[in-house]
This record gives C-alpha cells, structure tokens and sequence, in this order.
C-alpha cells in the first residue's frame, strides 16, 4: 500500500500486576533458600520487586535465577521447637561470623568477658524467621543487619544494655523478620542496620 511505512516496534513496556510482583518475589526468596541470594541482596531485590512498574523490571531482578514451579509451596516459618540450633560462643576472646554463611532458624550467642559479632549482611537465611538468643556478660554482641529488615528487639539488661539502631530506611516486605532475645549483666547487646561497604 503506497505510504505505508515499517511496523513500529517501539510498543509500550506490559505493566506487571500484583501477582507478577509475588511470583518475582517468591522467586528471589526461593534463591535465597538455596543460597544463591545473600540476605541483603535478598533485601535489596525484594524492594525493587515491590516498585517495578513493568515485567521488564522484573525480568531482570530474577534473570540469574531459577525459575519455581507455579505450585510451589511457600515457605513457613521455623518451628517452634525441634529446629536445630548454632552457638556462637566468646569466652575471654572473640568470635566473629561474617561473609557467606549459613545462620540456623535459631542461633545462640553467649560473651563472657569477650565479644561475638553476627553479621547477617551476607548470610543466607533460609527461613521466613531467624530467632538469635543473643547472652552478654561482662562483655558484648552485635548484630549486624541490612537495610530495610525488620528486627524485634527483646530481654532485658542488668547494670547494662541493649541497643537498637532501626536505621532509616523502611521495612521492605518480603524479607525474613530477625528476632534478637538479647540478655545481658555487666554487658550489652547491639543491633545495628549497616550497609554494605561496596554499598552505593
């Protein structure tokens, strides 16, 4: 037909719909149950999931990963009891866990007169809960979180104390919830949201 010129190919993105947005979600937190996600690489891409406007955005946050079956069952909870457990344990010293690591559903940290240090930033966290029994005395325990991860803060503290540093940036949906019992006499347990230090 005369004038008739090229297709233009230049369509408009498809918008991505609210179960679009779950699937990449579910995606990303079946990746980090498997480890190929840390906890704030899992934070970070859970958020972006939440604001991606096309299934472009989304194609490109799960791109490295695994597709799951559609049926796939999502992920509980840790059970109450019978779950298994990892001490972390500074008697007059140090102890330090930080990098790719593996945290239990519930985890145990005891500083007598010495220092543990759990950094969540780069472990890989394969439960909707991670419960840390967090025991100070005479010395102390920091937690170290990523941004955007919602963090329960409870105990008590004799002639010591427990902080908590929420950050500034929101609770992003999606990501496990971390609960600290901390407990202390003559020392403190510390939560802090720390970035990244290849962090942008």
């Amino acid at each position: 037909m005369a004038g008739a010129g090229p297709p233009d190919d230049r369509l408009p993105a498809q918008r991505a719909s609210d179960a679009e947005r779950e699937r990449a979600v579910t995606i990303l937190r079946d990746g980090a149950e498997h480890g190929r996600l840390t906890f704030d690489e899992l934070a970070q891409r859970t958020e972006l999931a939440y604001a991606s406007t096309t299934n472009a955005e989304l194609e490109r946050l799960v791109a490295d990963l695994p597709a799951i079956a559609a049926d796939a069952a999502p992920r509980t909870a840790a059970p109450a009891t019978r779950s298994p457990r990892r001490w972390s344990v500074a008697i007059m010293g140090g102890c330090e866990r930080r990098g790719r690591w593996r945290p239990a559903a519930r985890s145990v940290a005891v500083a007598i007169m010495g220092g543990v240090e759990l950094d969540l930033r780069d472990a890989t966290i394969e439960h909707d809960e991670l419960v840390i029994t967090a025991v100070a005395v005479m010395g102390g325990v920091d937690v170290l979180v990523p941004e955007g991860v919602e963090v329960q803060l409870g105990g008590f503290a004799i002639m010591g104390g427990n902080e908590q540093d929420h950050g500034n940036a929101p609770v992003r949906p999606g990501t496990p919830v971390v609960h600290v019992r901390a407990y202390s006499l003559m020392g403190g347990v510390d939560v802090r949201v720390k970035r990244r230090k290849d962090a942008t």
